[in-house]
């Protein structure tokens, strides 16, 4: 009796593992593995599921559940066997913090996304526009912020304790994004655009000796930082804020329900 020869789809099999990425996840593969349901990968016998799908491109911010064929779920630490099939599931909105709400670090491209957090969600928000990768998962994870980025490398930083991928090019977009997977309960107009500091309702005679001409014939009702001592007002484009304050509650309002 002799042996048989294993055929060459048997043979990969014994060096492959395969991923079934959910369609939000495809985003993050090139564009010729986005429209596969299933992804042939390496398999060195030795590889955990984290460093696996990272390879892919998927930071593991992204990830909720990992599920073999049997229905099993895994933690990022297995080490999976050549030829297993795995269900990457993507993380469950609205994702729940450790801690309760949500305290946010953005990166450097993020600062219209920042301002639009702190003023039009009221939510504690982070923002430095000259500090390094290293120096952003240490603030991180020493005063327990999420990271806001659109960079994966930065977001697959092992030491990092939690971040979350930004989608969308616009800010408007990526607002929607940020309110659509965290539902955070929104203070709108209770934050400082330029510092995060706390906002307090301040008589029009204590500022009126900062404001313009006419500033101080138009408007009636103002507020200033606690910490900065920037005073606002519902100027020209309140309006267009007002619009944005509205579209974020209805955001919040439709996860919740």
């Amino acid at each position: 009796m002799t042996d048989r020869s294993p055929s060459p789809k048997e043979s990969r099999a014994h060096h492959e593992l395969f991923l079934r990425l959910s369609p939000d996840l495809r985003i993050f593969l090139p564009a010729r593995h986005r429209e596969a349901e299933t992804l042939p990968v390496p398999h060195d016998g030795t590889s955990s599921l984290v460093h696996i799908v990272q390879s892919t491109g998927v930071p593991l911010t992204e990830v909720g559940a990992l599920v073999l064929a049997d229905g099993r779920r895994v933690a990022p630490e297995y080490r999976p066997e050549a030829g297993e099939t795995v269900r990457v599931e993507p993380v469950e909105c609205p994702q729940r913090v450790p801690g309760g709400t949500p305290r946010f670090l953005l990166d450097v491209h993020l600062g219209t996304l920042a301002r639009r957090l702190r003023l039009v969600a009221g939510l504690d928000t982070a923002y430095h526009n000259d500090m390094d990768d290293a120096a952003l998962v240490e603030q991180a994870n020493a005063e327990r912020r999420v990271l806001l980025s659109q960079d994966r490398g930065l977001l697959m930083r092992r030491q990092l304790w939690l971040g979350a991928y930004v989608r969308g090019s616009r800010p408007d977009d990526q607002l929607a994004d940020v309110l659509d997977r965290f539902a955070p309960p929104l203070a709108p107009w209770t934050r400082c655009t330029a510092c995060n500091g706390l906002l307090d309702g301040v008589p029009k005679s204590e500022v009126e000796h900062l404001l313009r001409p006419g500033t101080r014939r138009t408007y009636d009702t103002f507020a200033r930082c606690r910490d900065c001592g920037h005073v606002y007002w519902r100027g020209a484009h309140g309006s267009r804020l007002e619009e944005l304050v509205a579209g974020a509650a209805e955001s919040v309002r439709a996860i919740e329900s």
